[in-house]
């Protein structure tokens, strides 16, 4: 996560161009590149080798972007079990992607464990009821702003008493909102005895496509936060 695969390719070029056994193969999805390491040899041994000596060779360059490995993973998947190893807890409050991220993380089997809830706020009214944001940072700063997302994270976090919130608010498209084109995300996160902090982000995409890749960002961010 966080490289093309246009990039990625570059990086790795005259890997992928002169392998031969392995081979490298990439495949995108929207946010996301998966990388298809295949190798013959006389014996499983042999060929754990070279698919090991082949990683290694590609970690030294792009390892900082690697998250995970296997068909069945993703970025949610590997921060809900790093939460669950440090016994830790988060939750979210959602505008524009909906409660795609809290489902994200309620589709990993044991989310219970580190997911107790969380909030949609899809209008203002919402944030300024469910989150007791006062409507003076709504009207001062717009819905989307680092300020809201930043009242968004503290907010939802200490209402569910969590280790980490994050929050999204921003426009999904097509068309733009109080002056910001669609694409425009912020995303907040707050941690327990930490000051909030939130990001500014510009996806390209559909509707549909600036939500995956504002949800993966925020599991981008509690990934980062939790090294």
């Amino acid at each position: 996560y966080g490289i093309g695969e246009s990039r990625l390719v570059v990086e790795l070029g005259d890997l992928i161009d002169g392998q031969t056994n392995p081979t490298i193969a990439p495949y995108a999805k929207t946010g996301e590149v998966t990388l298809r390491l295949t190798a013959q040899a006389k014996s499983e041994e042999e060929a754990v080798k070279l698919l090991d000596k082949t990683e290694r060779r590609i970690s030294e360059r792009v390892g900082q972007y690697l998250y995970g490995y296997g068909d069945d993973n993703s970025l949610a998947r590997v921060v809900v079990e790093k939460l669950k190893k440090r016994n830790l807890t988060v939750s979210a409050s959602e505008s524009l992607t909906g409660g795609s991220f809290q489902k994200a993380v309620t589709d990993i089997p044991g989310a219970s464990q580190v997911f107790p809830g969380g909030f949609v706020t899809y209008a203002a009214s919402a944030k300024e009821n469910l989150l007791d944001i006062p409507a003076a940072v709504i009207d001062e700063y717009g819905v989307v702003s680092e300020q809201t997302a930043k009242w968004m994270a503290e907010q939802t976090r200490a209402k569910m008493d969590t280790d980490f919130a994050v929050s999204f608010t921003g426009v999904a498209g097509p068309d733009s909102l109080e002056g910001n084109s669609a694409g425009t995300v912020w995303i907040g996160i707050a941690q327990r005895g930490k000051e909030p902090e939130a990001f500014e982000n510009h996806f390209y995409g559909d509707r549909e496509a600036v939500r995956v890749r504002s949800v993966l960002a925020g599991f981008d961010l509690i990934d980062r936060a939790l090294g």
